[in-house]
């Protein structure tokens, strides 16, 4: 397994494990396919591990902390979130969460990116992990509260890092461009750009991807399959686009990139994560997985070999942006 650095020598191998199956993620990720999961990534060379409370109200971080309790702390690298604090929700033992886990709903989440949240954020998530520190942390989710989090918020963070509490800092969104203003606002180490960056979606190439560059800001790319469309050999017409269904026109380009992959001899999920990796800014791919035989698969897919000819051919056909 490769691994790329940020500026100040934070090392992270090329593919991270995205944990939010472990907070049972749309449904019970059972025990044994916990410890099958980590297991297998940390096998497979893979040292670099993402989780947040928001995933499963804190039980990702509490699985993943105990997972890689085993191993000796300073042989990996684990991202958690602040802006989403856990608070007690009276009642809701007995309903389940209404955000996309299995989980019941004794607590919920509370938008919170002032100094003190991000702070009560912290200790909690250190708590519930078991660590005496995590390496890096990223501002989750901020789009309505962009104001307060790239500026208390994320000088909160700055703190924390100086004081050696936590090792890198910025911000983790589904949209491209307010982390390009993040990164031009404030001193980062990484942001993590959630599908948009992709084989079919480049918009993070305008702005965020050149700015990251100049400013020496890694890239952690999640979301490289596009909630699904990009998983699949052959992109599947009831397939989802950003967990909606796929429109006409992003399906019939998913299906010329797969077209050339086929040509080539390759899959259409193994060009995702390469594509991706082409690019000198990106310094992880975090992949979501559940279960040992998901997280093989993926290891699998970024070891392929590409061939560079299918670059060239698909940046002269346009369907995808030239790096």
């Amino acid at each position: 397994m490769q691994t790329r650095s940020t500026q100040r020598g934070l090392e992270l191998t090329e593919i991270g494990l995205g944990a939010a199956q472990l907070g049972n993620l749309y449904r019970e990720t059972t025990d044994a396919e916990v410890e099958e999961g980590v297991a297998a990534a940390w096998d497979a060379g893979v040292r670099y591990f993402d989780t947040a409370p928001h995933y499963g109200l804190g039980l990702s971080e509490r699985r993943l902390g105990e997972q890689l309790r085993t191993h000796p702390r300073e042989e990996y690298v684990i991202s958690s979130k602040v802006g989403k604090l856990l608070v007690p929700n009276p009642g809701g033992e007995d309903r389940m969460d209404d955000q996309g886990f299995a989980v019941p709903a004794v607590t919920k989440r509370q938008w919170d990116f002032s100094r003190d949240g991000i702070m009560r954020s912290v200790e909690a998530s250190l708590a519930r992990t078991g660590l005496d520190y995590l390496d890096v942390l990223y501002l989750h989710d901020p789009d309505d509260h962009f104001e307060q989090a790239s500026t208390e918020g994320i000088g909160a963070l700055i703190e924390l890092r100086e004081q050696g509490v936590v090792k890198a800092v910025g911000a983790g969104m589904n949209a491209a461009a307010p982390l390009a203003e993040l990164i031009r606002r404030a001193d980062v180490d990484l942001v993590m750009c959630a599908g948009r960056f992709t084989l079919i979606d480049d918009e993070a190439l305008a702005d965020l991807l050149p700015t990251a560059l100049e400013r020496k800001v890694g890239i952690v790319v999640a979301g490289v399959y596009n909630s699904g469309l990009l998983g699949r050999n052959r992109p599947s017409p009831d397939a989802t686009f950003d967990y909606e269904p796929v429109p006409p026109a992003i399906l019939e380009r998913a299906n010329r990139v797969a077209d050339a992959c086929e040509a080539h001899g390759v899959t259409l999920p193994e060009a995702a994560i390469a594509y991706v990796l082409r690019h000198p800014a990106v310094v992880s791919v975090v992949v979501g997985a559940r279960g040992g035989d998901q997280v093989r698969s993926n290891i699998e897919r970024y070891r392929a070999a590409m061939p560079e000819r299918l670059w060239v051919e698909l940046e002269a056909a346009g369907v995808i942006a030239a790096l």
